[in-house]
C-alpha cells in the first residue's frame, strides 16, 4: 500500500511535532487504518469517500482507493479547527 501526504495534512503534522504522545498517538492509528482502511467513518454531505478517525481532541481525515491500493492522508488538526477548513 502507497500512502499519499497532503500539504495540509504535513503542515499540521509539524505545528503538533513538539507533543510527543500525539504523533505516537497519530502513527499508531495510521498503522490501524493500514491493516484495515474501512476503519473510519464516512464523513457527512462528502461524496468523495472521506473518512474521519477521532484522536481525542484531534480528527484524523483520510481517503482510501481500492483500485490503485494509496491511502492519501488528507488532514490532521483540532477537531474545533478541521471542520471549518472544509
Amino acid at each position: 500500500m502507497q500512502i499519499a501526504r497532503s500539504t495540509s495534512f504535513e503542515k499540521n503534522v509539524k505545528k503538533y511535532r513538539k507533543d510527543k504522545e500525539t504523533i505516537k498517538r497519530l502513527q499508531n492509528h495510521i498503522r490501524k487504518i493500514i491493516e484495515n482502511p474501512e476503519l473510519g467513518e464516512f464523513l457527512k454531505g462528502q461524496g468523495r469517500g472521506e473518512r474521519k478517525i477521532y484522536i481525542p481532541p484531534f480528527r484524523l481525515l483520510y481517503a482510501y482507493s481500492k483500485n490503485d491500493d494509496i491511502l492519501y492522508l488528507l488532514d490532521f488538526d483540532h477537531r474545533n479547527i478541521i471542520y471549518k477548513k472544509k
